[in-house]
């Protein structure tokens, strides 16, 4: 297994990520560090990175070498963007950690900075007509995407931490700075032609710590249940109930806002402006926060080269394909169970009769079964519940994924926890619950088919007879296994569908 790091520095922060790369173009990240070096800051004054700062970065570095050592690091990707394309003296600092930390650092152009942004959301998030924004530091990059091609793109020479750097000293109180932050900001975006042009069905995607510094605040405030930033829609109301709160409060004060992280707290109202400004400027109320960009987009270059050129065309497949090669899943006998429970839904489906949107989170499920075993095989669907919630899935909403952690639950039994249902009820619909005890029993009888792990049941036809469902399958060889295994769920089946069940 392959062993890569990713250095990524910034304006504001210098941070570090490993992935173990696995075979098949699938990564997972098992460590990270990360410090805040401020390289940024001051600088546009007169255009020179600060040797403090400087002195701080080395130091930061020295500590990511001695890392990436002791983990025997292949490859390292050390980039920096943003600032250090206008720093006078980015030649001699990119020396220097080159030579004492003993990392080759790159400088991204603003298109190549763009496309690996670019990259991290398109083969995350399942939006196909878009417009990324990410804030960082000393930047502001906006691109423009549809049917995962770039229409246009535009990196502006601000961010956070120059925004936040524009107005100081002037006696202005923190809500007039700020105001004046979306006023630099509306004039600098309305020279921005391709903006004017946006359509109102493009969706908002938000990059970047400052988007999931805001994602964490509206969460913590609307008590929302389900611990993952990554695709998490944050409305124009609960934007504008943060901003509003945010903008009149001092560093000091921001500081002890949960959520905020301790060193984003005194440029995260400049963030929250540019963010405004970029709202009312383009219509686009509602953001989608991605919590895949630059340095995801390079992870998936490298395990997936294709990338570059084409992106994944199935986001969802790819991040459940990445956690079954991680968990060392039976894949050919997981890919039977899914198909077997798809059929099965449509066979039943004039019984049962959930909408389609279910079948993703039926997919996810039966895909997913067995990841629990990983931990220990007995209250394997409870441990495979926990995995599913805590996977961090790709090109998915929460709610599929809950449904799905409910469904792989329930499929070895449908005495599942009501008090884990109720703590999740704001993202559940009144139906939800009788169609998670239906898709259980589905998945539950298509594991059951494969019970030798054989894939000798090759498909399956139901008949609906009066009270009883008959179940025929398509055999290959020996499969009274199989057929007794899953007669063991007819009693739930009875529940479930209020049909007797015979299969043949």
């Amino acid at each position: 297994m392959e062993k890569i790091a990713i250095i990524d520095l910034g304006s504001n922060s210098v941070r570090l990520v490993l992935a173990n790369i696995m075979s098949g173009g699938y990564f997972v990240v098992f460590d990270e560090l990360k410090e805040t070096v401020r390289l940024g800051q001051d600088m546009e004054r007169d255009g020179f990175l600060k040797p403090a700062r400087v002195a701080q970065a080395v130091k930061t570095l020295k500590m990511f070498r001695k890392l990436c050592d002791s983990y025997n690091i292949d490859k390292v990707y050390a980039v920096a963007s943003s600032s250090f394309r206008r720093a006078k003296n980015q030649k001699s600092f990119i020396e220097e950690i080159n030579s004492v930390c003993g990392f080759k650092f790159r400088v991204l152009s603003e298109e190549e900075e763009a496309m690996d942004i670019y990259c991290g959301v398109i083969n995350s998030l399942d939006v196909p007509k878009g417009v990324i924004v990410d804030i960082d530091g000393g930047s502001m990059q906006i691109i423009q995407y549809n049917r995962r091609n770039v229409l246009n793109r535009e990196c502006l020479p601000f961010g956070s931490i120059t925004l936040s750097d524009l107005f100081v000293g002037q006696n202005y109180s923190p809500e007039q700075q700020n105001k004046m932050i979306e006023l630099y900001v509306l004039d600098q975006l309305s020279q921005v032609s391709w903006l004017k042009e946006i359509e109102p069905d493009y969706q908002f995607v938000g990059v970047g710590g400052s988007f999931r510094n805001l994602a964490k605040i509206c969460k913590r405030v609307k008590r929302y249940p389900f611990d993952m930033t990554h695709n998490y829609h944050i409305t124009s109301d609960d934007f504008n109930n943060v901003y509003d709160m945010v903008k009149v409060l001092d560093a000091d004060k921001r500081a002890k806002i949960k959520g905020i992280s301790s060193d984003r707290a005194d440029i995260f109202a400049a963030a929250l402006a540019g963010i405004k400004a970029f709202v009312d400027h383009t219509g686009l109320n509602e953001m989608i926060v991605s919590g895949s960009g630059k340095r995801e987009g390079i992870m998936f270059m490298h395990a997936v080269p294709t990338t570059a050129e084409k992106s994944i065309s199935d986001v969802l497949g790819h991040s459940l394909y990445t956690m079954m090669n991680y968990c060392e899943i039976n894949v050919p006998h997981a890919e039977h169970v899914c198909n077997l429970s798809i059929q099965l839904f449509k066979q039943l489906r004039v019984l049962h009769k959930p909408p389609r949107q279910y079948v993703k989170a039926l997919r996810i499920a039966s895909l997913m079964h067995d990841t629990g075993t990983r931990l220990k095989f007995y209250q394997s669907n409870k441990h495979t519940f926990y995995f599913i919630l805590n996977a961090n899935l790709y090109g998915v909403s929460h709610r599929d994924i809950i449904l799905a952690a409910f469904i792989a639950q329930g499929h070895r039994s449908d005495d599942f926890s009501m008090s884990d249902w109720h703590k999740y009820k704001e993202l559940l619909r009144e139906e939800d619950l009788v169609a998670v005890m239906k898709l259980s029993v589905i998945l539950r009888i298509a594991e059951s088919f494969d019970r030798s792990m054989s894939c000798n049941v090759k498909g399956l036809s139901c008949d609906v007879l009066g009270d009883s469902v008959i179940m025929k399958t398509e055999v290959e060889g020996d499969c009274s296994l199989e057929i007794k295994n899953a007669l063991k769920a007819a009693p739930d089946f009875a529940r479930a569908y209020r049909k007797n069940l015979e299969i043949l």
